[in-house]
């Protein structure tokens, strides 16, 4: 299968809302981040649907945005505000924007949609000349459990609902810290969907360790936008770094 960084957006797009809209602390990261930035310049990268930019550009702060897919990009257009927020299309590795931000922020594991260390390296190094010197990076991300696999494989149900059913079929390359999925909808009288995504999960050791390459060191770390302690039993982290 042919996979690029558009790819998840481009096919997922149309029930991206649908299954993840409510899913997620929306309210919580949208706090959370209205206080980092305190009215300035934000940068989301890979901003989707709008999910958190609408809501944080509603509460006075200036939201740019970067994505790869223009699927994704048009769905947060249809949407109130949506027109308002500049988005550059493009890969975020590589951050092509201009000028400087109080805060850049990355939510939803979307970080490990960059399938390679060199390219998370290089996503750290490119957002750090573009922090304002008291600016803030802000990744949430999942702590990698690998328990979840057996032989290195995974089928699982996320959904059970009115006539559908939502699986998970997942392959893990330990070596390459690489999981390439499905996301499989069968529900009655429907052609079965199938929605690709692969990712390359990072510790946040790892993480932070990258934050060192480009010249960034770790604030603070959390369990969650609520600002849970992170602890051994955490299973996300929300972890900001700054110049």
């Amino acid at each position: 299968m042919d996979y690029d960084a558009s790819t998840y957006g481009e096919r997922i797009a149309d029930v991206y809302d649908e299954l993840y809209g409510t899913l997620f602390d929306t309210q919580g990261a949208v706090e959370f981040l209205a206080a980092l930035a305190e009215g300035r310049k934000a940068l989301e990268l890979g901003i989707g649907t709008g999910r958190i930019a609408l809501p944080l550009a509603q509460r006075g702060v200036e939201v740019h945005g970067l994505d790869a897919s223009e699927a994704m990009v048009e769905r947060m257009r249809a949407k109130p505000g949506g027109t308002d927020i500049p988005v550059t299309m493009g890969d975020f590795a590589n951050v092509g924007v201009e000028g400087k931000f109080s805060l850049v922020y990355i939510p939803f594991n979307t970080f490990f949609a960059l399938l390679s260390q060199e390219d998370q390296v290089r996503c750290f190094r490119n957002v750090s000349p573009r922090l304002e010197s008291d600016g803030a990076f802000v990744i949430e991300a999942f702590v990698p459990d690998l328990a979840r696999f057996h032989d290195h494989q995974r089928v699982g149900v996320e959904r059970l609902g009115d006539e559908v059913v939502q699986l998970e079929a997942s392959q893990h390359d330990p070596v390459n810290q690489r999981v390439t999925s499905y996301h499989v909808f069968l529900a009655d009288g429907e052609d079965v969907r199938l929605y690709p995504v692969q990712i390359r999960y990072a510790w946040p050791s790892e993480l932070d360790l990258m934050a060192q390459l480009a010249g960034l060191r770790l604030r603070e770390r959390w369990g969650s936008w609520r600002r849970d302690e992170f602890t051994s039993a955490s299973n996300t982290h929300i972890s900001v770094y700054e110049p």
